[in-house]
């Protein structure tokens, strides 16, 4: 049942009986459609384990991702997620924050059930015995974590907006993203439903930045960024929701190493390997237990409900035609051409070559600072540009230096252009990779030449790869290595081309 908008002065005149009607918990979703539990479906139980104990909590983030619409609020206790109070209608336009009378009629509402809970509280701190219409209101603690939840619960009432509209968006979005996400957590030799992390963190908003700092679809925070991308005045890498996606499998991937489970791994993406480690030690790889009893530090409400909503964003996901029977328009794969810069130069120069516009480049390559875009900064050797879709094919070379352009008093050899017999370039994961190599004065001679990559600080294998013009898969077959085998080191050759 929804209730009908009603005005804060009428709130505080409503009969107890229509106060306990509201009491309807997840099933109650207002006059959107209920989700029953028959049609839950979390995959992967023994990667991605739903232990009892957060069940609720589960169910709970996939009404707010699948069922409550942005016109909707849920009064719900922040620790017992099973405990809902009220799923009411938003009076008033819907708009993306509250207006000033939409926050005075919510803070009459959540006092409304402060003021009951207090003295419901008092009841069974006495052992007065509660009306029929307060026992079934403690009942509900009762199903969810005992009758002691009750203590403090006027303290620890919380809203949450339905984000329906809003995940329905980022689903949309993910079309466009999601096959070269899963191809980066195959190469990394992680689950390829991390893909489905960036619905919890951003929606897929591109340009996402968040009130501490942390930015783009993987909400990398700078310092963690560093780590594993370029992140400076000029690229800012945390932006390129491919590139970010690499840097995403590679934290995970260590972090799996490190705390032995995929529950707290995905949960360090929000509270740190060490914090994880640190509810480790305490409660082991239990995430039921962790998230019901570990006290650490800014281990709050944010952490202990990340690994259920991926949970719930996974089955959401998974199953938009259950939760979007009104049909989902997912956008096409990301089409644009790859190019790894081998000079650094300015974004005109590489524009120019391949007969495109500065702006449109600009709008292609969101890692790129406005002094990248103005032309103010150039673009450094080894960094990604990209291309529409069809340029390398176009234009089957990279730009030249910029110095040989500006300043070439008299004719040089020119290099050759030397492409591979069976195209002009390689694709790899539906991104055209040039191969541009010089000719060598003994054309028999380079043909059978071994071709190396010494790697470099912070390169994974996914980039060598990308930088070669070769899928991960090749790289490994040229290199002997196991399929599953990721660890390359910095100073190592790699074979790349013969």
């Amino acid at each position: 049942m929804r209730p009908a908008p009603l005005n804060a002065r009428l709130l505080w005149t409503l009969p107890v009986s229509l106060a306990i009607l509201l009491l309807a918990g997840c099933a109650g979703s207002g006059g959107e459609r209920p989700i029953t539990q028959e049609q839950r479906d979390y995959g992967d139980s023994a990667t991605f384990p739903v232990p009892p104990e957060i069940q609720q909590n589960v169910d709970f983030w996939r009404h707010v991702y699948g069922v409550w619409s942005r016109g909707e609020v849920a009064l719900h206790d922040e620790e017992h997620m099973g405990v809902i109070y009220e799923v009411a209608r938003i009076p008033g336009p819907i708009q993306a924050g509250y207006s000033e009378s939409q926050k005075a009629w919510l803070d009459s509402r959540m006092n409304y059930y402060k003021s009951r809970l207090r003295m419901l509280e008092e009841q069974v701190r006495s052992g007065q015995t509660p009306s029929p219409n307060d026992r079934e209101l403690l009942a509900k603690f009762e199903q969810d974590g005992g009758v002691a939840g009750v203590y403090g619960a006027s303290e620890r009432i919380r809203a949450q907006r339905g984000l329906h509209e809003r995940f329905k968006r980022g689903l949309e979005i993910s079309g466009r993203y999601d096959p070269a996400f899963r191809e980066i957590m195959r190469s990394h030799g992680v689950p390829e439903d991390l893909a489905y992390l960036p619905h919890v963190e951003s929606s897929f908003q591109t340009n996402a930045k968040s009130s501490v700092g942390a930015g783009g679809v993987w909400q990398f925070m700078p310092a963690t960024g560093r780590m594993y991308m370029t992140v400076d005045d000029i690229i800012d890498e945390r932006y390129d929701p491919i590139l970010a996606a690499d840097g995403a499998a590679r934290y995970l991937a260590k972090a799996h190493q490190k705390l032995g489970s995929w529950p707290l791994a995905i949960t360090s993406y929000n509270h740190g390997k060490g914090g994880m480690a640190n509810a480790k030690a305490q409660h082991g790889n239990d995430i039921g237990r962790i998230v019901k009893q570990y006290k650490g530090p800014a281990f709050g409400f944010a952490s202990r409900n990340f690994y259920s909503e991926f949970i719930a964003a996974r089955e959401v996901a998974s199953h938009p035609e259950r939760y979007f029977p009104e049909g989902v328009q997912f956008e096409q794969p990301w089409p644009h051409d790859r190019l790894v810069l081998r000079h650094s130069m300015p974004a005109d120069h590489v524009a120019q070559h391949y007969g495109t516009s500065t702006a449109r480049l600009a709008d292609l390559n969101l890692h790129w600072s406005g002094k990248a875009r103005e032309g103010r900064a150039h673009l450094p050797a080894g960094s990604t540009v990209w291309l529409p879709a069809g340029s390398m094919q176009r234009v089957a070379s990279q730009p030249p230096p910029v110095t040989v352009m500006l300043a070439r008093a008299e004719p040089e050899p020119r290099a050759v252009v030397a492409m591979k017999p069976a195209s002009a370039s390689k694709t790899v994961r539906g991104q055209a990779v040039a191969r541009v190599e010089k000719s060598a004065p003994n054309p028999a001679t380079a043909a059978a030449k071994t071709r190396y990559h010494v790697v470099k600080p912070q390169e994974t294998l996914y980039r060598v790869a990308v930088l070669n013009g070769l899928s991960v898969d090749e790289l490994r077959r040229l290199n002997k290595m196991r399929p599953n085998d990721n660890n390359i080191r910095p100073g190592q050759r790699l074979k790349v081309g013969i």
